[in-house]
């Protein structure tokens, strides 16, 4: 009897097809994940070479035809597949870019319905609607002495090396606040000191909780860019609190473009060795900064972030900005003032992208009890006048 099971099993084995023992441990090629908008209808989806997209639903479905492949679920949505990428889901994305890939699916000339053009869709926010997103202030040096000469700006540096402290994180808007790639910023009516500040955005793909920074990295999913868009009018004379309101200065709606895709950690490199990222408005450079000027690292976010908050697979943690924001740039010289309407910012770091938005106007809110937040022109002069 034992010898007639173990012969049925070796037939049973026999006849699974040859795929479907191992999983694939690599990818033929980098790709990033995105969420677009397809005629209407949003998905989640593979960005190949920044040129292809790539339906996971779809690929995975014709992947399985194929017979050689398990049946596996894929999410429908990037929160949830990124809470299971690393138990086992990232494989099969691997096996999807190499059969794509390998089947001429991305160029050939029976290219099937789930392959697309990336100018033939719409990039939303890779992550709708993050349960957190923490940013991070004032975390360049540069950026914590703007308007400064040279040597004020080494002397404020090395004070700050010799008391670096702990991070300073506050929390951005989320649903209401994100938008995608091409997606328009909004400046509120009366709101006339509108800025801009480029900075890397850290997924989190685990939970993460009392993290200390040298394994900090084992928690993170991938890098997408954030534009910290600020207001920096304040709030109005009278009243409680005349400090720093910060949901004044980061809470608008659409002030948290976010994207256009994520890229897989595997695919980025360390952050805290290399960064560059670069905000252009109208094609003019304002900001660039490098890894050496920033005071807090990745890790070291995370860090403190997870020492006062549980984070969660797709959270985001924003690293921060360097010089070059409106005022950093007026007194280089290269800016006049803030954000006006018809003005497009690109925000772009190196290995990851370009996130590209416009800025609008708003309309003029109907009139209220006094309680509503009024335009800066009624409690504050302009800064030639001041």
């Amino acid at each position: 009897m034992r010898h007639a099971l173990a012969a049925l099993a070796a037939v049973v084995l026999l006849g699974l097809p040859s795929q479907a023992g191992a999983q694939a441990t690599s990818s033929v090629e980098p790709f990033n994940l995105a969420t677009v908008d397809i005629a209407g209808r949003e998905a989640v989806a593979l960005v190949l070479r920044e040129q292809f997209v790539v339906e996971l639903g779809g690929a995975n479905r014709n992947l399985e035809m194929t017979g050689n492949y398990p049946a596996i679920t894929v999410p429908d949505n990037m929160v949830d597949l990124i809470g299971q990428y690393e138990y086992g889901l990232k494989h099969r994305i691997y096996e999807i870019v190499n059969h794509v890939v390998g089947k001429d699916q991305l160029t050939g000339t029976r290219r099937p319905a789930y392959v697309h053009n990336a100018s033939d869709v719409r990039f939303l926010a890779p992550l709708r609607y993050p349960g957190k997103m923490l940013n991070a202030a004032v975390n360049f040096f540069s950026h914590s002495c703007e308007a400064c000469t040279a040597e004020e700006r080494a002397a404020a540096k090395k004070k700050r090396m010799d008391n670096r402290g702990v991070p300073y994180l506050f929390y951005k808007t989320t649903r209401g606040g994100i938008i995608g790639h091409e997606d328009e910023v909004v400046i509120p009516h009366g709101r006339d000191r509108t800025d801009w500040e480029v900075e890397l955005g850290v997924v989190i793909g685990r939970t993460a909780r009392y993290v200390t920074a040298d394994q900090a990295s084992h928690y993170v999913f991938g890098y997408t860019i954030h534009n910290d868009v600020s207001d920096r009018g304040g709030r109005p004379p009278g009243g409680f609190g005349q400090g720093s309101d910060w949901l004044v200065g980061k809470g608008h709606e659409t002030f948290a473009p976010l994207g256009p895709w994520i890229v897989p950690a595997e695919f980025y490199g360390d952050p805290t060795k290399k960064l560059h990222m670069q905000l252009l408005i109208d094609g003019q450079l304002v900001q660039e900064a490098k890894i050496e000027d920033m005071i807090h690292n990745v890790w070291e976010l995370i860090e403190y972030g997870s020492s006062i908050v549980t984070l969660h697979p797709g959270d985001v943690v924003n690293a921060g900005t360097t010089s070059g924001t409106s005022s950093g740039a007026f007194f280089a010289g290269t800016r006049s003032g803030f954000l006006k309407p018809g003005e497009v910012m690109e925000a772009k770091i190196d290995g990851v992208g370009t996130l590209r938005n416009r800025v609008v106007a708003g309309k003029e809110p109907a009139k209220g009890s006094g309680a509503q937040l009024p335009p800066v022109a009624t409690y504050r002069k302009p800064d030639s006048q001041q």
